[in-house]
């Protein structure tokens, strides 16, 4: 331990460890707050305690901010201003990581990775009420100050509030102002201007190019990235609606049908939400979904479709969202849907969320679906592969997944994600069409896979992605590009659904239609 570790900031011996707990609490002098002994909080204010055990799920189990939300929220049973504070709170927390710990980091006497991983939550709780919400200086340092008190232990709870008077002492603006005089370039600056990791930024400014959009567009894409999502409702066509969400407040969606835009809060009050006819669903999943299950048909793929004897894939199905939409709208046009799932857990998850379809119109399969393809090749005459993906076109929506992500896992998804489509393209009769599809714009993910099967492939054909999205949505999109389509967070107020819609061929043996470099493989 170094002398200023050794030190407190007025020269005295310091009694916390390099955790920032105390040691030896009944034994020399307590350092003193501000605040008298008997006006300091010793409580967790609700709202806080929430977006603390949020932050301390993601940090500890690895766990999904947007599963783990709504939970505490109905645990600690909050509503209305709480329960949005408490969202905006751990949200914003988790989005800001990056640029909270760069501020941190300079009112730290330790590296960061030496403090105890509840304190430096708190601490990002405490510096994003500072620097990020309208949230009254001396507010912010009581209640995160009684917070750790409570939580941690009065020790830490004097680190914390030494530390985030210090961040106090500065604005936002005037704090990236002094951060990014030591950035390297304009990478690194919008990394901590915007909160991302710098490879990131770099992967989504190529994106942009890769699409056919201006790299200027970085930063409003960026920003976008850090918006609060609103809500996407979809009510499921022909067996849901979406009057009582109107009725609530929701706005009617101006993108595609049976979509609806909602505050947030507890959807669970709904019955249609309960029942669910009403579900939630990002409107660029929706509109892939109904772009797939109206492209064209060709061959005797077509003639399915006039005797409404067609049959439909969704071949990564899990957790559903998707395969509810496909499943109501196979039951609209007298087909039927093979949802599969290759996780039994998600499996489950894709039943529950096709329970309000007519159960004659459905089948969930659970297995791999690399090995689908083979097993029953040519019987599907509209296939969806959503595949597994960084989802990096989803960081708005899952704040955590940016600090999580390495560049390493665009090589090691890269196989999986030509297997599956391999999978998908062999399963599609001739004249059917396939719909490959990622949350994610990042190019190594999207058009080298399209281009990569269409240089191994003489088996299909590219259809007009942006063209299919058009038939389907309420307005033009303007999102097509090179024959695939790509939505965007600042553009259409959407995930970052890419589309890439292929038309299979007839061809006498699908494993004579593509060379070995595109079989499948067992890497994940």
């Amino acid at each position: 331990m170094s002398e200023r570790e050794h030190r407190g900031s007025g020269g005295r011996p310091s009694r916390r460890d390099a955790q920032g707990r105390e040691r030896n609490r009944g034994q020399g002098q307590r350092q003193q707050s501000r605040t008298a002994p008997s006006q300091r909080t010793r409580r967790a204010d609700p709202a806080r305690l929430v977006a603390f055990e949020v932050l301390r799920a993601v940090s500890s189990e690895d766990a999904y901010a947007n599963l783990v939300l709504p939970a505490r929220i109905r645990h600690h049973r909050l509503a209305g201003r709480d329960a949005a504070f408490a969202t905006e709170l751990a949200y914003g927390a988790l989005r800001g990581r990056g640029t909270l710990d760069a501020v941190l980091a300079r009112c730290v006497d330790r590296p960061l990775a030496k403090l105890d991983p509840a304190v430096l939550d708190a601490l990002r709780l405490g510096a994003h009420q500072l620097l990020g919400m309208r949230v009254p200086p001396h507010a912010a340092l009581d209640t995160t100050v009684g917070l750790v008190r409570a939580v941690v232990g009065a020790g830490p709870a004097s680190l914390v509030n030494a530390v985030l008077r210090r961040v106090s002492e500065r604005t936002l603006d005037e704090w990236l102002h002094e951060l990014e005089a030591d950035a390297a370039d304009d990478t690194e600056r919008d990394a901590l201007r915007h909160a991302h990791p710098a490879w990131i930024v770099r992967a989504l400014r190529q994106s942009l190019v890769a699409h056919g959009r201006p790299p200027a567009e970085i930063d409003e894409l960026l920003e976008a990235d850090n918006a609060a999502p609103v809500v996407n409702l979809v009510a499921l066509p022909g067996l849901g609606s979406l009057a009582e969400a109107l009725e609530d407040g929701a706005e009617r969606g101006s993108l595609v049908d049976d979509s609806a835009l909602s505050g947030g809060g507890d959807l669970g009050r709904w019955p249609s939400v309960r029942a669910g006819t009403l579900r939630v669903q990002d409107v660029g999943s929706q509109l892939v979904a109904r772009a797939v299950a109206s492209a064209p048909l060709a061959g005797k793929a077509a003639e399915d479709a006039a005797a409404h004897h067609e049959r439909w894939l969704d071949l990564c199905a899990g957790p559903g969202g998707k395969a509810a939409l496909l499943g109501a709208l196979a039951a609209q046009q007298g087909a039927s849907l093979l949802a599969n799932e290759a996780a039994p857990h998600r499996a489950d998850l894709v039943r529950q969320a096709l329970r309000p379809v007519p159960g004659d119109s459905w089948e969930v399969r659970t297995g791999d679906g690399r090995e689908l393809g083979r097993e029953q090749p040519a019987q599907f005459d509209r296939v969806i592969a959503d595949v597994p993906c960084t989802g990096l076109g989803a960081l708005r929506r899952r704040p955590e997944s940016r600090w999580r992500r390495t560049p390493n896992d665009l090589a090691e998804l890269g196989p999986l994600q030509r297997a599956l489509l391999d999978s998908a393209i062999d399963a599609t009769a001739p004249g059917g069409v396939v719909g490959y599809v990622t949350c994610s714009p990042h190019p190594a993910e999207t058009t080298v896979v399209v281009q990569d099967a269409l240089r191994r492939r003489s088996d299909v054909e590219l259809l007009d992605a942006g063209d299919a999205l058009d038939a389907v949505a309420l307005r033009p999109l303007e999102a097509g590009h090179d024959g695939t389509a790509q939505l965007w967070p600042h553009v259409h107020s959407t995930d970052a659904m890419f589309l890439a819609l292929f038309r299979k061929l007839p061809s006498s043996d699908p494993s004579t239609s593509r060379s070995s470099a595109g079989a499948p493989t067992k890497e994940s």
